[in-house]
């Protein structure tokens, strides 16, 4: 029998196969969540709302099921989920006061991930709309990192990414736009997975950037292969997961985007060269090629950007509740109209077609997930619009890239600091082939496993 702990920080495969064997039960893991809740989330902030009532009345569910002869990888399986994604008779926040009118419903995918028998146990926190790599707002106060609590999460998902490392679940659902999935898996150690644009429903949030993509956060490779799966309906993802990925040539790129200004700490740059050295071990072919993106591409992604910016913030119910800081990064996009709009558009796919180029000759791309690990809690706190996305530019520059382009992305852990602060890589794959990433991810992950680490809570 695992041990409390043990169990806390079993993740999805292993707290289904204790499932399966009996030696605990769907109540008994939803009541561990909710207790670890009550104990770390005053330090934490991880979660915006907990709801006691439904985690136990579905995990009952989940056991008359397995009782009834059903089987699942989700069965009985805690759950929380990214505030961005609605839960029916609940508050969408999206990280603010703005909002006040209750969901109708469940979002799909959490609809679908019911139906495969997970149980939900809250909403978890993230910054004001999404728009921060950092989990810091007004209206939920600031989010912290398991790891050292004096750090940021991430962002945009820094809740659920916290709720994960901290095993109070061993999965919750992100959202990402921008880097918001993978720059929180990579401040707390775990694996993330933006899916290709269009591969998870984001029914009924279908409104704003095609950018954003719904995702989980795991502590395994194979954590997020199952949710996956299930979120699509297919188990290709997880036969992935467990598969070699054969001999792949692999691009490197470490340059910092045109329009960014930064420097790779010597740590950050460590956990790249030993990453590049374990895939040539494993006998991948890799090769120093820089990304084909200039300075031409920046008003156009960066437009893009502000337009659906612009359009988030006029969908809110009482904009006077908006942060400072939000309301003003909202104006410039207003100069954008639906024509320039569409061109913006036209060229966003001229960019997608250059950049992919490099999959013309290389399976995958291997870039730095962020400049530095995770950064101060708090560290732009009382700035602008203009100086905090300066600043972001500089720490996550690599990302919102591959938002643009619609391909899927993940963040790898590469290990830790000398001060224990988690390290991670991104890998870029071809358009719809999460499985190649998935297969790599795993293979790197057999050679240098990380779900075992816990931080110091």
């Amino acid at each position: 029998m695992a041990t409390v702990i043990d169990l806390a920080f079993a993740g999805i495969a292993g707290q289904a196969e204790l499932l399966r064997r009996g030696e605990v039960s769907a109540r008994e893991l939803a009541q561990l969540s909710l207790e670890r809740i009550e104990r770390l989330d005053g330090e934490l902030n991880a979660f915006a709302a907990v709801y006691p009532e439904r985690a136990l009345r579905e995990a009952d569910r989940a056991d008359a099921r397995r009782r009834a002869g059903e089987d699942g990888p989700l069965l009985g399986v805690p759950l929380a989920v990214k505030d961005e994604i609605d839960l029916a008779g609940e508050v969408t926040s999206r990280g603010t006061g703005a909002f006040t009118a209750k969901a109708a419903a469940d979002a799909e995918i959490v609809r679908r991930l019911g139906a495969a028998g997970m149980v939900v146990v809250g909403k978890t926190t993230m910054p004001e709309l999404g728009l921060w790599p950092f989990t810091e707002s007004i209206t939920w106060g600031v989010t912290r990192n398991p790891w050292d609590l004096e750090r940021t999460p991430g962002g945009s998902s820094g809740g659920s990414a916290a709720a994960v490392a901290a095993g109070i679940v061993p999965v919750a659902l992100g959202a990402d736009g921008a880097g918001s999935i993978r720059i929180p898996a990579a401040c707390c150690g775990l694996f993330g997975l933006k899916p290709q644009t269009g591969r998870v429903t984001r029914n009924p949030h279908t409104d704003g950037a095609h950018w954003v993509c719904f995702g989980p956060l795991t502590r395994s490779v194979l954590d997020s292969a199952l949710v996956l799966d299930a979120a699509t309906g297919t188990p290709a993802f997880s036969a992935a997961a467990g598969r070699a990925p054969g001999r792949l040539r692999i691009a490197r790129s470490d340059a910092f985007p045109p329009g960014t200004c930064g420097t790779l700490t010597a740590e950050t740059r460590a956990a790249l060269d030993d990453t590049e050295a374990l895939l040539r071990g494993l006998g991948h072919e890799v090769v120093h090629r820089a990304v084909d993106m200039g300075l031409r591409d920046i008003p156009v992604i960066v437009g893009l950007m502000l337009r659906g910016i612009h359009d988030l913030v006029a969908e809110t119910e009482r904009p006077q509740r908006l942060e400072r800081r939000t309301r003003a990064l909202g104006c410039p996009g207003a100069l954008i109209s639906d024509t320039l709009l569409e061109r913006m558009q036209a060229a966003e796919q001229r960019i997608a077609e250059r950049v992919n180029r490099i999959f013309d000759d290389h399976d995958v791309v291997l870039t730095p997930m962020m400049s530095r690990p995770a950064v101060r809690a708090g560290v732009m706190e009382g700035r602008g619009a203009i100086a905090t996305y300066n600043w972001e530019t500089g720490w996550v520059p690599f990302n919102v890239l591959w938002n643009s382009t619609g391909q899927p992305a993940a963040s790898v852990p590469a290990g830790f600091t000398a001060d224990g602060l988690p390290l991670a890589v991104q890998l870029v794959g071809r358009a719809d082939d999460e499985a190649t990433l998935l297969s790599l991810s795993g293979q790197i992950e057999a050679e240098r496993p990380w779900a075992h680490r816990r931080p110091p809570l």
